[in-house]
């Protein structure tokens, strides 16, 4: 039985995991620009703690359809609640930002969307369009909820040609009703295996956390479900708990343990592991995607 959120101490911050403070020049033009042109991002809403040297890289993760989710997944620092109508210009602005950004690689997510029929697939597929005709040479990710299922607003995105499509399972199957409970472990591995085994070739990509109460087996388990479904793109990073109305953190794994896993995963066939304390599924995206510029 899990213990309630507040009742076990906080586990001390290893050093691996502390980060600089947002500052600098950089830093405050790119967030000027996103408030400027009314556009999310996961970075902040997330509480990521990448943000400080993201944002100072002109780098940034799009959350479209709102700031609040329909879900309350209970390591995510994203708001639950009723959500706002989708806004028609989102995806032009999206676009805007990341040619003002000068972006080579655009990372689009959104909070989960149950009320609207498609689950948002539809609003998905305008903002990787928009961008296409602003940025006919950038690649395109796209980190998309698990649309209940729903084949055809899967097939919605799939059609709209995204370079990338990431869906994650966040954490072990065994974890899911405490931490995913209006998801199904199931259901997010069936969405990859389409995404895997569609004629297009867009490849499947998924991310998990350690730290969440899962055993070094339950990862291991994991990475090999991912792996038969077809994801040739892994990250795995360190749980670190956004407030203290969120499950405290049971482990801190130290860098070597990431590494063995990225081991692992890659003598299971999966050609492009990224593990780390630090890593989030949008994290140095580009370079996993292999589109980096030199």
């Amino acid at each position: 039985m899990s213990l309630p959120k507040n009742s076990e101490p906080c586990l001390r911050i290893p050093p691996w995991l502390r980060v600089k403070l947002p500052s600098g020049r950089t830093f405050a033009s790119t967030k000027g620009l996103l408030d400027d042109l009314r556009l999310h991002t996961v970075c902040q809403s997330a509480r990521c703690p990448n943000t400080w040297e993201c944002f100072s890289n002109s780098v940034a993760t799009f959350l479209v359809m709102g700031r609040d989710c329909t879900r309350n997944c209970a390591f995510c620092n994203i708001n639950p609640g009723a959500p706002t109508p989708l806004d028609d210009d989102e995806p032009r602005r999206v676009a805007e930002g990341a040619a003002r950004l000068g972006l080579k690689h655009v990372v689009i997510t959104s909070v989960t969307r149950d009320d609207l029929p498609d689950g948002g697939a539809a609003h998905f597929a305008a903002t990787i369009r928009q961008v296409r005709q602003r940025l006919p040479h950038c690649t395109i990710e796209v980190l998309i909820p698990d649309f209940r299922g729903d084949a055809s607003a899967l097939e919605t995105v799939l059609a709209a040609s995204p370079d990338v499509l990431n869906h994650n399972v966040e954490t072990a199957s065994r974890l899911y009703p405490d931490i995913r409970p209006q998801a199904d472990y199931e259901q997010s591995l069936e969405l990859l295996r389409r995404v895997a085994a569609d004629s297009r070739g867009i490849p499947a990509k998924s991310g998990l956390m350690a730290g969440l109460g899962e055993t070094d087996d339950e990862l291991r388990q994991t990475i090999r479900d991912l792996a038969r479904v077809g994801c040739s793109m892994i990250t795995v990073g360190q749980y670190m708990r956004p407030s203290r109305q969120h499950p405290p953190v049971q482990r801190y794994m130290p860098p070597e343990e990431f590494e063995a896993l990225a081991a692992f995963g890659r003598s299971l066939g999966v050609a492009k592991m990224f593990c780390a304390p630090l890593v989030r599924s949008s994290y140095h995206a580009a370079e996993l995607a292999g589109t980096a510029q030199p």
